[in-house]
């Protein structure tokens, strides 16, 4: 039994003969094992993790169509397989996690840790704040598991200037754009921003100070964004409400501590009219993946019949599309985005990260 494994069971214990783990949150039950998975969705993950790790680079990286985001993609692959229980030492996936480590912190401190700027990637990656972010969750999540005093202390030292970066990239606004505020003449937009907000939650999460007025900054930008009938637009300048930000900001204001007030509740009943579990959603303008990669960690936090509900139809609906070898091939990013998303949110009940956990 790991580490995980055992701070699961230690909460089943604490929960005593009434099966909930801890406080109720927003009126579901928080239970450490909320049902019984089901074997297809078993079936489906094992099939979608093991896809991955043939496709992993030997250097250690993932890549996206055209080789583009290697850096969003090895975190986002790498946390997936966090999320089935392996580390970087223990269990099926503990190579490839070790690898995908490896390729960041040697990207973020190449040459011994002569990189001054704190960025997790390099300057001529395409769109690399969001290499940067999903790297911070990811990092962040290992960092919590590591043993290896000496590696632990390299990680807490990627992770502590790559937060600096981060505060260092915000825009004037507030929020964040592809790229950092001086690399990108002060741009921002919202699913970069979110991006950030959720890598530094996870990074303060693990320990690493996180300066309160960067993520209350941050918070303000995506209000700001909100239009009236609770959605995100694309930026403080306008672009129209997106349901893929929307979900992604709800997810946001959760990590925050924000789950319960009524601007909360206002992008929830926005979300829930857009967007649907059971099919593509023409309203999520061509990210139905990233749309539900995000709601389905509300609807999980959410919990009691809410996600018990959600949670069958989105796991019917991803494993109905799933390829012959494992993966899935739809959306124009690439196969390695979806399988790793939709391996993510079939995974959300094992409640292994501390980052999606109730």
């Amino acid at each position: 039994m790991n580490r995980r494994q055992s701070l699961v069971s230690l909460a089943a214990l604490l929960a005593g003969s009434n099966g909930l783990a801890g406080p109720t949150w927003l009126g579901g039950p928080t239970s450490v094992q909320a049902g019984r998975v089901d074997p297809k969705v078993k079936t489906a993950v094992g099939r979608a993790l093991d896809w991955l790790a043939r496709e992993q680079k030997r250097q250690g990286y993932w890549e996206a169509n055209q080789m583009q985001y290697r850096v969003a993609m090895t975190a986002l692959a790498g946390n997936a397989m966090l999320c089935e229980g392996s580390t970087t030492t223990r269990g099926k996936f503990a190579h490839n996690i070790r690898m995908a480590v490896d390729y960041l912190l040697d990207l973020a401190e190449p040459g011994g840790g002569t990189q001054p700027n704190g960025l997790i990637g390099y300057k001529n990656d395409y769109h690399y704040t969001y290499g940067h972010g999903f790297s911070m969750l990811f990092l962040s999540q290992v960092f919590g598991e590591e043993e290896d005093a000496e590696r632990r202390e390299q990680l807490k030292r990627v992770l502590t200037r790559a937060v600096t970066f981060c505060g260092q990239a915000q825009t004037t606004a507030g929020g964040w754009g592809y790229v950092s505020a001086k690399d990108g003449g002060d741009f921002d937009e919202g699913s970069t921003c979110v991006t950030q907000v959720q890598g530094l939650r996870a990074c303060r999460n693990a320990g690493i100070p996180v300066p309160k007025e960067v993520v209350e900054r941050a918070v303000e930008y995506i209000k700001k964004c909100t239009t009236a009938e609770g959605g995100v637009q694309y930026s403080i300048k306008g672009g129209g409400a997106r349901p893929p930000i929307t979900a992604a900001a709800v997810a946001c204001m959760f990590n925050s501590g924000e789950y319960d007030n009524d601007y909360v509740k206002k992008l929830l009943a926005f979300c829930k009219v857009n967007l649907s579990p059971s099919g593509d959603d023409a309203k999520s303008f061509g990210h139905w993946h990233y749309s539900h990669y995000y709601y389905a960690q509300v609807m999980y936090r959410i919990g009691g019949d809410e996600w018990k509900t959600y949670s069958r139809t989105i796991g019917q609906n991803i494993v109905r599309r799933q390829s012959a070898d494992g993966s899935w091939k739809d959306g124009h990013v690439g196969a390695v985005y979806t399988t790793s998303m939709n391996a993510t949110i079939l995974q959300l009940e094992n409640g292994y990260l501390p980052i999606y956990q109730r």
